[in-house]
């Protein structure tokens, strides 16, 4: 039986993780090949798990924390996926804010699983709204240094830097990043690529098509430091029902709640890593989302239509305390609904700050 092509995408929290493989998973089908997805979350209820679902794709979820410290759960959600038509291609998408992959998934698979698995080399979104920042060491960067720390150490273990969103980037901006990539990652390929509309991404399927001397990069990682970054987050994934007497603009009232969310955090100083909503109607479904507290909210995915009733789904990670970002989120939603005319039922919120990575397995050298 031919091995299972493992994909694994990582990238900091709004990098277009999910807009990616969703793109590669179209690829894939187009060529043949059937598809099967992972995603990843520190809670349940996870808009890109939903968001992926509603295009049609074979989607199972790791929730609870990362896949590093799920790695047992990893494997388990693969063999459910094969229960059915078993995939040719797995794509996995890893929790934003982890990192120290390689040693803890890339390695674990090649020598646990290496029968049964063929890992494709490990490509990283880079996300020009927070890295250039990082890079250049600004003080405005938005999150602390523990923080940035992470954002540093997932390019540092990837085989290829992939500069998304390069549609939104002039050419002397993607220079920019490009040169200064190279100069803090050196020799390590960097490619432009926008998950949106596909540029760049012929040569990003080449790379992932690859084998060779791939996934052999194992960090040197100060864990209380990256358990301090990542527990600086306040994350909330919250399910609400909305129901209405009379149809309303589904894709207004998404980017209506991140905008006026945008607005609730800046009051509190919250710095976006990501939020971004889905609304699931009876007939159609959009998602909204804001990748960062100086950018602009956006629909990502949009539903063109009219909606009665809608499960909507709010994931946000920002550097807030999570009780705080808790009630904004419930604020916002039942100001909006109330403008609107809409039934507000919060079903199920979880809030949390990450805790300490642990992971299942720890490879300190290649196999």
């Amino acid at each position: 039986m031919n091995r299972l092509r493992f994909v694994m995408v990582g990238g900091f929290l709004g990098a277009g993780k999910t807009t990616a493989l969703s793109r590669l998973a179209s690829f894939y089908t187009a060529r043949g090949q059937r598809v099967g997805l992972v995603t990843n979350d520190q809670a349940q209820d996870l808009v890109d798990t939903n968001s992926l679902r509603s295009q049609g794709f074979s989607v199972e979820e790791v929730p609870g924390a990362c896949f590093c410290c799920k790695f047992d759960d990893l494997v388990g959600t693969v063999e459910k996926l094969c229960a059915g038509e078993r995939p040719d291609v797995i794509l996995a998408e890893p929790v934003g804010s982890c990192t120290d992959l390689v040693a803890t998934v890339v390695q674990p698979l090649k020598d646990l699983y290496g029968e049964r698995f063929s890992v494709a080399p490990y490509g990283v979104l880079f996300k020009p709204s927070h890295g250039l920042k990082i890079l250049k060491n600004q003080a405005d960067a938005g999150f602390s240094p523990k923080a940035a720390y992470i954002f540093r150490k997932q390019l540092e273990e990837a085989d290829a830097i992939l500069i998304n969103r390069a549609d939104e980037l002039s050419a002397l901006q993607a220079d920019e990043l490009s040169a200064l990539l190279a100069a803090e990652y050196p020799g390590v390929p960097v490619q432009r690529i926008s998950a949106k509309t596909g540029q760049g991404f012929d040569a990003f399927t080449a790379l992932l098509d690859q084998d060779g001397n791939f996934g052999k990069k194992i960090l040197d990682i100060d864990y209380d430091i990256y358990a301090e970054g990542e527990a600086e987050l306040g994350w909330l994934n919250s399910s609400v029902h909305l129901s209405a007497a009379q149809p309303f603009v589904l894709d207004e009232v998404l980017l209506e709640v991140v905008r006026n969310l945008h607005a609730a955090l800046k009051q509190h100083q919250g710095e976006v890593a990501h939020l971004k909503v889905i609304g699931l109607g009876q007939t159609a479904f959009g998602v909204a989302n804001l990748v960062s507290s100086g950018t602009q909210p956006e629909v990502s995915l949009a539903a063109r239509g009219t909606e009665r009733e809608v499960d909507l789904i709010v994931n946000a990670r920002v550097a807030l305390d999570p009780d705080l970002l808790d009630r904004a989120v419930r604020q916002v939603v039942r100001e909006i609904c109330q403008g609107h005319g809409i039934q507000a039922e919060f079903r199920k919120t979880q809030s949390l700050r990450p805790g300490r990575p642990t992971p299942t397995h720890r490879y300190p050298l290649p196999v």
